[in-house]
């Protein structure tokens, strides 16, 4: 019969094997391409944005070479589902939006996947917001005289993605505006008809929007994050301009299969948030006007988590019905 000491003994090398083959592991990965599932199709922000990650990956971490896997459709959720669903050794990973993991739970009442459960968090990489927009031709050029028109007459308010709708939808919440949900396909073809004045006003995607102001076919009356744009220095937040508290981003993360090793997990979060801070990747999110944004997995697990709900309050309150 074994001795108490001697069981000690056996399970605190038993642990350093299981340490050691651990650390063994993630030092030898990657050993084979790693394929990232786009959502979206291919030339899309989130595509330009894994692309350019791609390249300083390589740099980041020795070996790496990344082949992007597009599945777009049913609002990113084909990809989701086929990530959800893969084997989890640091060979597939999604590189996606706030449109999968806090907006679909919310706008559907059945998804393929669960985007809590079925993930492993690895990264957060960038994030960015709107901007309201009015045409040049239309005279309110501040957000008071905005609320004072809406609240006087319905305003005709275009989106064309899940961030353009709910940031409108919060902004009828918070001000009490009388904002008519106008719905697109897709934002450039609301920005087109905002452009010529067949809409009222938009909360446009900034990189979109900020060629369009500068040329002064559009009218930027504030930015819809906590804090100004770097792009935009001397435009107010919607928080300035009166409406407190108001912040709404869309952001880009990576996540891998749930049962993904935590030291392969690891590896990949520094290389990724490295990358994102890298001189290779800056001119990507210069042009798509995007923050650097990085977390640890615990720190992108509770942003989601923070993200999905507000999105959920916004959602419900609207009374929009899941599809």
């Amino acid at each position: 019969m074994n001795s108490p000491s001697s069981r000690r003994v056996f399970t605190a090398l038993s642990a350093a094997v299981i340490i050691g083959a651990g650390s063994v592991h993630a030092q030898s990965y990657p050993a084979k391409p790693i394929t990232v599932v786009i959502p979206f199709g291919a030339g899309s922000g989130t595509d330009q944005v894994a692309r350019a990650m791609a390249k300083a990956m390589a740099e980041e971490l020795p070996g790496a070479v990344l082949v992007m896997d597009y599945k777009p459709g049913a609002s990113g959720s084909i990809a989701a589902r086929a990530v959800a669903l893969a084997p989890a050794d640091g060979y597939t990973l999604m590189i996606t939006t706030n449109t999968t993991q806090s907006a679909n739970p919310h706008l559907f009442r059945k998804l393929s996947y669960d985007p809590v459960n079925d993930f492993a968090p690895v990264a957060a990489l960038a994030r960015g917001s709107m901007v309201l927009t009015v045409p040049a031709s239309s005279t309110i050029d501040s957000v008071p005289k905005f609320i004072a028109a809406a609240r006087a007459n319905p305003l005709n308010v275009g989106a064309g993605n899940s961030s353009s709708r709910v940031a409108l939808e919060m902004f009828k919440q918070m001000t009490g505006a009388k904002l008519v949900y106008v719905p697109y396909k897709a934002n450039p073809q609301a920005v087109t008809d905002l452009v010529g004045g067949q809409i009222d006003a938009m909360f446009a995607d900034t990189a979109t929007a900020l060629p369009l102001v500068n040329a002064g076919r559009l009218r930027a009356l504030a930015y819809a994050a906590q804090e100004r744009s770097w792009a935009l220095p001397s435009l107010p937040t919607l928080d300035e301009s009166g409406v407190k508290g108001f912040a709404l981003y869309y952001w880009v993360a990576v996540y891998a299969p749930r049962a993904t090793p935590p030291d392969i997990v690891n590896r990949l979060n520094e290389a990724f948030s490295r990358s994102a801070r890298s001189e290779t990747v800056k001119p990507t999110f210069t042009q798509a006007v995007l923050d650097i944004f990085t977390t640890s997995p615990g720190g992108l697990a509770e942003f989601q988590r923070i993200e999905t709900e507000k999105w959920g309050r916004v959602i419900k309150a609207a009374g929009i019905e899941p599809e």
